[in-house]
């Protein structure tokens, strides 16, 4: 089945029987009512369904499941007027269309059974088995008269944690949806917009996530219909004023097929009309719409090979728009999706969109995780790893949300967070450390990266390294990122407020929400921290552990560099008989020289004592100035002065002059200061000096 409505014109070559096309129907719905006449044997249209995608599937069981479900729901009747079967029947036709398997067409046919008549879940396990009684639970409803206000976010907090474990308990669930969706017109106009949009915010994000197109698309449109009613039939009226497009894609799709059968590859050209949403997003987007624009031409080959060997006859024969090439084969979407998208010019200079993908990818790409079959069914020779069920259908994107819902037992707070999940509408990979990989929406950050991994735990980050490089926890990471986040070795020290304004992930947002409303006087300490330098000076001494052969002259340690042996070193002479003296390397000895200044030959004394300047960068965080002068004292230097930067972007420069007994102990003094939780980097000055 189709995702927007198949062209039933020459190019669509599919053979037998002629198949339901749902996006039809769905669209028939829209455009009007239709006849009301019940369908003849309709368990025999499921059937004949079924076995379209399963020849020897077994449909005994479907025939006992449509015996229960019919005479359970005997003398219901919907509020159109219709028998109630009517609906557990239209809710299972469409699984059957995609291809969903026995087992989720019988808890489709029962999915209502336990929650609307008399018949119970253990008589369900009892007949059918526990597999089909944990769908259909799964998508049973929580009763109001328990639940109150909270029942419909609790009964999605039920349905998410049984897809966690059964992924088809949301395949269910979105046919229910589309079936009430297509019947919607008989409630109230403020009952159909409540239900619409619950609708797009919850269920189409979660049709898009498990990547099933084909409900996704036509749900789009029903919800279209009913809250922008007038858009919607400005979109209409665009459709039908453009019948002569489906010609001139028709020109396109037959070009395409006599230049792929010239260059011999095996392939179906198919027009795939754009639906209603898709076509007012086009408008928006460009406004006035050329005739190629109201849809796309589909290409259908038999290897992925071959897929690139239709983009490279086509780029060939054809002007490609370069900007519009995108590989979700080499790098599929994380709902499953793959295909080549790619746009190329005619002769006649008419621009057309163009799908490129496999007969197996165009089928995940219109049943999502329906076209996998039943999951826990192993492939032939393969076992499950450590004796557990394999699941290719559990994204992590799911995984997340199960983890933090746990976090959150209030209804509403679960809600507004399952809202904020599901408005991502992209997402990212990036990879840890250990080479592992980390799913994250789009606009996550470090913040989130380290939630994701470590859990509470992150409440100790206190940086990271993105692609190598020192970063700030609110820097937002990229698809294909290196992350390594660096954790405190205190496990007392804890998030900033200012985290919430970087974190994107309800994992992150919830789990530092409630750091900090169990910490209140942490919060307060980190607010009332000193945000201003602190200097802590001594009097500059003006004699220094070096000699130079001039007589009566005073040497004096430059500044910009604090030069201690064995460094090796020069002298400039200054006003007063004064020799300041600077590291080779420093910049203010190239600039006496490009001055023309004469340098003068100095040699470092006898004594051992030395001076020095370091600079600390570091992730601000609770005590950390105490624990490096503690590093500081423990290598026996004396603070000679000391500088502390007000915190930029969560870090913090530190400067010290500091007087060592002993120059040979400057490399130890330097390890131990890196050694202190949250400083990454202790290097000698090197800051420009002033002209001497």
């Amino acid at each position: 089945m189709s995702a927007e409505a198949a062209n039933p014109g020459a190019h669509s070559r599919r053979r037998g029987r002629p198949r339901i096309d749902l996006r039809r129907l769905g669209r028939a719905a829209l455009l009007g009512p239709a006849g009301r006449d019940r369908l003849p044997d309709a368990i025999g249209h499921v059937a004949e369904a079924h076995r379209a995608h399963h020849p020897d599937a077994d449909l005994a069981i479907l025939h006992k499941a449509y015996v229960l479900a019919e005479t359970s729901h005997r003398g219901q009747f919907r509020k159109s007027g219709e028998p109630y079967i009517t609906h557990p029947l239209a809710v299972t036709l469409i699984l059957a269309e995609l291809g969903a398997e026995t087992t989720t067409l019988t808890a489709s046919l029962l999915h209502d059974t336990v929650e609307d008549t008399d018949v119970t879940l253990e008589q369900v396990k009892a007949e059918f088995g526990a597999e089909v009684a944990y769908l259909v639970d799964g998508v049973t409803k929580l009763e109001k008269v328990d639940y109150g206000a909270a029942a419909e976010p609790e009964t999605f907090r039920k349905m998410l944690v049984a897809t966690g474990n059964d992924v088809r308990v949301m395949s269910i669930k979105l046919a229910d949806r589309l079936h009430n969706m297509r019947t919607l017109g008989v409630m109230r106009p403020e009952k159909q917009a409540r239900i619409a949009k619950v609708t797009r915010d919850v269920l189409i994000p979660l049709a898009e996530r498990l990547g099933v197109q084909a409900l996704k698309t036509e749900l789009e449109d029903l919800v279209f219909a009913i809250l922008h009613p007038e858009e919607y039939e400005q979109t209409r009226a665009l459709i039908a004023e453009n019948t002569a497009a489906g010609e001139l894609l028709d020109a396109m799709a037959e070009r395409f097929a006599a230049v792929l059968r010239e260059a011999d590859i095996t392939a179906e050209v198919l027009i795939r009309p754009r639906h209603f949403v898709s076509v007012h997003r086009v408008s928006l987007k460009r406004g006035d719409l050329r005739g190629t624009d109201f849809g796309r031409l589909l290409v259908l080959v038999g290897e992925d090979a071959d897929c690139y060997a239709v983009l490279g006859e086509l780029h060939t024969c054809f002007t490609p728009v370069i900007s519009e090439f995108k590989d979700f084969i080499a790098a599929p979407k994380f709902n499953l999706y793959q295909s080549l998208h790619t746009a190329v010019a005619g002769p006649d200079g008419a621009v057309a969109e163009v799908l490129i993908r496999t007969h197996q990818m165009h089928k995940v790409a219109e049943a999502g995780v329906i076209a996998l079959g039943n999951p826990y069914v192993p492939l032939e020779g393969a076992e499950p790893a450590d004796g557990e069920r394999a699941d290719p259908t559990r994204p992590g994107w799911l995984s997340r949300l199960l983890e933090w819902q746990e976090s959150t037992p209030d209804p509403d707070t679960f809600w507004t967070s399952l809202h904020a999940d599901l408005a991502q509408d992209r997402e990212i990979t990036v990879f840890r450390a250990d080479g592992r990989m980390l799913g994250l929406p789009a606009g996550a950050s470090c913040i989130d990266a380290a939630y994701a991994q470590y859990g509470e735990e992150a409440h100790a980050c206190i940086g990271a390294r993105v692609n190598g490089r020192l970063a700030t926890l609110s820097t937002v990471l990229s698809d294909g990122d290196t992350v390594h986040l660096l954790l405190a070795h205190d496990s007392a020290s804890g998030p900033s407020p200012e985290w919430l304004d970087h974190a994107r992930t309800p994992a992150a947002r919830i789990a530092i929400t409630t750091w900090l409303q169990a910490n209140p006087e942490e919060t307060k300490d980190a607010a009332a921290a000193p945000r201003r330098p602190v200097p802590v000076t001594t009097e500059r001494p003006t004699d220094a552990n070096a000699v130079v052969d001039l007589p009566d002259a005073t040497l004096r340690l430059a500044g910009c560099c604090t030069p201690v042996p064995p460094d090796a070193v020069t002298g400039f002479a200054v006003r007063g008989g004064v020799v300041t003296v600077h590291r080779e390397e420093c910049s203010a000895v190239a600039r006496m020289k490009s001055l023309e200044r004469e340098p003068i030959k100095v040699s470092w004394g006898d004594a051992a004592a030395c001076r020095v300047t370091l600079v600390a960068e570091s992730f601000g965080r609770p005590r950390l100035l105490a624990d490096l002068t503690e590093a500081i004292a423990t290598e026996g230097a004396a603070i000679v002065s000391a500088t502390v930067e007000p915190p930029s972007q969560s870090r913090v420069r530190h400067t010290y002059t500091l007087q060592l007994p002993d120059a040979a102990g400057l490399p130890a003094l330097m390890r131990a200061m890196r050694d202190v939780p949250g400083v990454y980097d202790v290097s000698r000055t090197q800051h420009p000096a002033a002209t001497t």
